[in-house]
C-alpha cells in the first residue's frame, strides 16, 4: 500500500502542531511507504527541510503556489478553452455545480501556461461573465485583478503532476484537498482529509482581520475557500477530525455526516516521566512557559502585555518563550519591541529547542491563541502534570475543563485577546501552589486516559486498513466499525 501525505504550508519545513502530528504518524507505520506531497509559497522553500526525513518516505513532490511560471511567456500557441471547458470555467467562478472533473482535464494538458490563461481571452470573458451579474458596480480593472491572484494558486494546483497512490491523506481541505480529489478522479485510490483546525473557518478569520484585502473582495476569497473544502469533502471517502465541535462544523459547511469520525490526537505519555525539575537558582522564579511558534494567530502580543501586568503584582513570575522563530520577521520584531517598551524584565525567547528539557521547570503553561484545533502542547503539558491558561478556541477548553469524564479542571480558560482576564489567570495559578499541582494531576489522568499515542495509531491503522479494502474491494463485514480505534 502506498500513501501520500498531502500537506499544506507546514511538514517537513515548518515546525508546529500539524507538522508533529505528521512526522509521528509516519514514523508510527515503519514498514508502510509513503510519498509526500507538499504545498509551499515558492521555489526559496525547496528542500528546506527542519525534520529528519523518516525512511518510510520514498518521494517528496513540491507545490509552489507562487511558481514562476505565472508572468512567462510561451513560443507556442495559446491553448483555448472549448464550449464544455469555458462553461466548467464559469460555474468555478459563479459556484454552481461545478465541473471539476473538465476543469482537472483541462489544466493536466501539457503546455497549458498560466500566464496565457489567466491573460487570455476566456478567463476575460468568464471574469466579464460574472462581473455583471454580481460585481458591476466595482471598478472592472480591479476586479479582474484581484479575480487573477485568488485563481493564480488554484491553477497552479490544478496543473500540478500529482503522484500516484492508494490512499491520498490530506492534512486539511484548501489546496491539499484539491490535489487529493483530482489524484483520486485521475488514478482511483481512496481520499482521507484530516482537519485538526477546520480549514474554511481558519481562512475565514483570517480574511476578516486582514489588511490586504479589502471590502467584498474579503467575500469573494472566502467563497474561493468555501468551493475547495466543500469539493474535497464530497471526494473524500473519510474525514476525521479532532473533537466533536469540529466534526459539528464540517457537516455544517456540507461533509456528509457518515463519513465523519473522531479520531483525537495522542501523544507519548511516559516521554514526560522524570523530567528534570528546577536549578536552585530557577527556584526563586515561578516559570510561566509558552511553547509555540512565534506568529500573529499565537497572540504573542497579548501574552507579553498580560504577564507584564501580573508581573508588577507577582515580580517572581518568569515567562519562557519557547519555540522557533525567525528573529528577522516583522511579527517578532514587534513582539521584541513591544518588551523593549513596557520595560517588562524576565522574558526569555529561547528559540527552538528540547521541550523535555524544560516542561520539568515550568509551574504552569501559557497558550493566548486565536485560533486553534486540539493543541499538542497542552496534551504534553498535562503529560508533565503542569496547568494550563489557554484561550477559549479550538477544543482548549474540552481539554481543561474536561469533556465526559470526571478529571475536573486541569486550568483556566480566558477569552482571546482579553489581557486583564489573563492576566488575573496566571496570578491565580502563582499565588496557590496546591491549586497548581491538583490541576496539573487532573490533566495528566485526562491525557493518560484519552490522549495516548497508541490510540491514534491503531486508529490510523485501522483506516488505512479499511480504506484498502474498499479500494481492493475486499471490504469486510461492518464498514466504518474497522475506522474505530
Amino acid at each position: 500500500m502506498r500513501i501520500c501525505i498531502i500537506a499544506e504550508g507546514c511538514y517537513p519545513y515548518v515546525v508546529g502542531g500539524v507538522s508533529e502530528w505528521l512526522h509521528g504518524l509516519i514514523r508510527s507505520y515503519p514498514e508502510q511507504e509513503f510519498v509526500i506531497l507538499s504545498i509551499v509559497a515558492d521555489r526559496s522553500m525547496r528542500g528546506k527541510y527542519v525534520y529528519e526525513i523518516p525512511k518510510n518516505v520514498t518521494e517528496i513532490h513540491e507545490l509552489y503556489l507562487n511558481d514562476s511560471d505565472w508572468g512567462k511567456k510561451r513560443a507556442r500557441g495559446r491553448v483555448r478553452m472549448n464550449k464544455k471547458e469555458y462553461q466548467a470555467l464559469l460555474s468555478l467562478l459563479l459556484g454552481e455545480q461545478i465541473k471539476w472533473e473538465l476543469l482537472f482535464g483541462f489544466f493536466q494538458k501539457s503546455g497549458i501556461s498560466l500566464n496565457d490563461m489567466l491573460m487570455g481571452p476566456d478567463f476575460l470573458n468568464a471574469v466579464t461573465e460574472y462581473y455583471k451579474l454580481n460585481y458591476s458596480q466595482m471598478v472592472f480593472a480591479d476586479f479582474l485583478w484581484m479575480l487573477r491572484s485568488i485563481y493564480l494558486p488554484l491553477f497552479m494546483a490544478l496543473k500540478m503532476e500529482v503522484p500516484k497512490a492508494d490512499i491520498y491523506h490530506c492534512a486539511c481541505t484548501g489546496y491539499a484537498g484539491i490535489l487529493g480529489s483530482m489524484a483520486k478522479y485521475m488514478y482511483g485510490g481512496r481520499l482521507l482529509i484530516s482537519e485538526h483546525g477546520v480549514y474554511t473557518r481558519e481562512r475565514e478569520e483570517e480574511l476578516i482581520k486582514a489588511k490586504w484585502v479589502q471590502g467584498i473582495y474579503k467575500n469573494i476569497w472566502i467563497e474561493q475557500f468555501q468551493k475547495m473544502s466543500a469539493l474535497a469533502y464530497d471526494r473524500a471517502d473519510a474525514v476525521t477530525s479532532l473533537y466533536e465541535h469540529a466534526r459539528e462544523l464540517q457537516v455544517e459547511l456540507g461533509c456528509d455526516p457518515g463519513k465523519t469520525l473522531i479520531v483525537p490526537n495522542g501523544i507519548e505519555v511516559e516521554k514526560f516521566d522524570g523530567l528534570l525539575g528546577k536549578s536552585e537558582e530557577e527556584a526563586k522564579y515561578i516559570n510561566v512557559g509558552a511553547v509555540l511558534r512565534v506568529t500573529p494567530i499565537k497572540d504573542i502580543m497579548t501574552m507579553i502585555q498580560a504577564f507584564g501586568f501580573a508581573k508588577e503584582m507577582e515580580p517572581s513570575l518568569k515567562l519562557w518563550i519557547m519555540g522557533p522563530l525567525d528573529e528577522e520577521d516583522e511579527y517578532a520584531k514587534d513582539c521584541y519591541e513591544l518588551v523593549r517598551i513596557m520595560g517588562v524584565s524576565d522574558i526569555v525567547f529561547t528559540g527552538r529547542i528540547d521541550v523535555t528539557e524544560y516542561y520539568g521547570k515550568m509551574d504552569m503553561l501559557l497558550l493566548t491563541s486565536i485560533s486553534e484545533g486540539q493543541p499538542l502542547t497542552i496534551l504534553e503539558s498535562f503529560a508533565a502534570r503542569k496547568p494550563v491558561i489557554a484561550t477559549d478556541v479550538g477544543n482548549c477548553r474540552g481539554l481543561i475543563l474536561g469533556e465526559n469524564d470526571d478529571y475536573k479542571e486541569a486550568g483556566i480558560v480566558t477569552r482571546i485577546m482579553h489581557v486583564e482576564e489573563i492576566a488575573r489567570a496566571i496570578l491565580t495559578l502563582a499565588h496557590d501552589e496546591g491549586l497548581r499541582v491538583r490541576m496539573g494531576e487532573n490533566g495528566y489522568k485526562r491525557v493518560a486516559a484519552g490522549y495516548r499515542i497508541e490510540h491514534l495509531r491503531a486508529a490510523y491503522r485501522n483506516i488505512y486498513e479499511s480504506l484498502s479494502e474498499k479500494e481492493t474491494g475486499e471490504e469486510k463485514d461492518g464498514g466504518t466499525e474497522l475506522w474505530q480505534a
